[in-house]
């Protein structure tokens, strides 16, 4: 097995734990058997269809991350809730001034 391989594998069983999930659980998310899904976390190869499947069941996305970006990516990936919190408030004050100003860049002339 290619160490990418097992380092998706590895994703996968780290992210179920992370739900609290079982991977009997898995037959009700993804519709694979325990059996199915405890081999290929062990050692599967996986088809893309597959990966996609559980991605859904897990609350995830598969995405293709170039090189160069890995480590913004893991380092983003690392800041978690602080982050998600900074883009919360971010998003209260926007309809906070749009509430005070409807009109605030209805023609895009607001800069």
């Amino acid at each position: 097995m290619t160490t990418n391989m097992a380092s998706i594998l590895q994703q996968i069983k780290k992210r179920r734990l992370t739900l609290g999930l079982k991977q009997n659980d898995m037959l009700l998310r993804v519709g694979v058997s325990r059996q199915q899904y405890q081999r290929l976390e062990a050692k599967g190869n996986p088809r893309l269809n597959t990966l996609e499947l559980i991605a859904q069941g897990l609350n995830s996305e598969l995405l293709l991350i170039p090189k160069e970006k890995l480590s913004a990516v893991v380092a983003l990936l690392e800041q978690g809730p602080s982050l998600q919190q900074s883009a919360k408030s971010t998003a209260e004050n926007a309809q906070k001034s749009l509430a005070d100003d409807p009109w605030q860049d209805l023609l895009g002339d607001d800069q």
